[in-house]
């Protein structure tokens, strides 16, 4: 969600990410995939950081957790310093220490948490399952402020005000049980309100995007905004807020749904399949590639097809149930996954003449050296 923009050691970041030319490659894992996020705001870079990661180990140490384990009290808000694991907040069970932690609970506290960023100069993460997401095991140069807004609200039958916070499926159950179609698709579907509609969550021929009526943001700038659906254009896993530079967080999201009798059975139906079909008992990151546009092949086919079900690269595996899904079948390391995508992508590519899409996001430890958050 938000844009980096390299000036001499001078860095700006407002916006969305960039594309994957603009990012520093140099300064990546030679086995990385093109496809570095980093939220950040603006700051002044040490010039020691320009290095590369894997020959830095010390440095998140050394240089941003010198006041290790402290706890901050600001404006309200409980900042943790250096001890939050975020392995523990991801569905793919990987990653290191954040330099800076801290949870809000409504969006007056997610506006403080953001001053805070700025008042400081600290690059920050808004994430709420960790789901679709991949952290460094050397952690993250910043702040991750964990969004837990989960209120929901019933304007009106089939009408719901819901926080960004709060869990997709549970909304999805919640509103099939009720009588209301739409949301059939999301009772399986890991992550928040917010990230669903910030990367137009979909399948079984649903999607987000047409069930929205109004979206309320704050900007970069502090301001509150509420955007309505007619005014915004999604598409295929894509929505208007990876473009918005302004933007700071999605807080709310009002849906409209429609009355139906069989709602309920068909979601019912599509978690019977889903629990068949996917690995859901296994530490995933659900999908990791989008599906190629126009071609009427998955993902999953195209890796199926070159053989790769099972295949496994240190504690990461491709699924031997999906094989667009890949598994931390044990001590997986973000390197091991970050192998573990860039050799499925190469071999994909070189079987099929087709390059995937990573639909997953990395988050490389120093954010501020990169380019291209959506709320996960």
């Amino acid at each position: 969600m938000f844009k980096t923009q390299q000036e001499g050691n001078r860095v700006s970041k407002k916006g969305k990410f960039p594309s994957q030319q603009s990012l520093s490659l140099s300064l990546m894992p030679l086995t990385s995939p093109k496809w570095l996020q980093c939220p950040s705001l603006s700051f002044t870079i040490p010039t020691s950081l320009f290095q590369h990661p894997r020959n830095s180990s010390t440095f998140l140490c050394n240089y941003c957790f010198k006041n290790k384990e402290q706890t901050q009290s600001w404006n309200g808000l409980k900042v943790i310093r250096g001890k939050k694991l975020l392995k523990d907040l991801t569905t793919w069970g990987i990653g290191g220490v954040c330099n800076y932690f801290v949870e809000v609970f409504d969006q007056t506290q997610l506006l403080s948490a953001i001053r805070y960023c700025h008042v400081n100069s600290i690059p920050y993460i808004i994430i709420g399952k960790g789901s679709n997401c991949l952290f460094d095991d050397l952690g993250f140069d910043g702040c991750l402020i964990l969004n837990r807004i989960e209120f929901l609200e019933r304007i009106d039958p089939g009408v719901y005000r819901v926080g960004s916070g709060f869990r997709f499926n549970q909304l999805g159950v919640l509103s099939c049980n009720e009588g209301f179609t739409g949301l059939e698709f999301s009772g399986g579907v890991p992550g928040t309100v917010g990230g669903a509609t910030y990367m137009n969550a979909g399948a079984n021929g649903q999607e987000t995007a047409s069930t929205i009526e109004s979206i309320d943001i704050v900007t970069t700038e502090g301001a509150f905004q509420t955007l309505h659906r007619v005014d915004l254009s999604f598409g295929y896993r894509s929505s208007p807020f990876q473009d918005m530079k302004d933007l700071a967080a999605i807080t709310a999201v009002t849906f409209r749904l429609q009355g139906s009798g069989s709602a309920r059975k068909r979601q019912q139906e599509l978690l019977k399949r889903r629990r068949i079909t996917q690995p859901l008992g296994e530490r995933s990151a659900g999908s990791v590639f989008r599906n190629p546009s126009s071609l009427g092949v998955s993902a999953a086919e195209l890796i199926d097809k070159t053989g790769l079900k099972g295949f496994s690269i240190g504690g990461a595996m491709v699924s031997h149930i999906h094989a667009n899904f890949f598994v931390n079948i044990g001590g997986s390391t973000s390197q091991d996954m970050l192998n573990l995508i860039a050799f499925v992508k190469d071999k994909v590519d070189k079987k099929f003449g087709i390059e995937l899409e990573e639909e997953v996001l990395y988050f490389h430890p120093y954010c501020n050296l990169m380019n291209k958050e959506r709320q996960l």
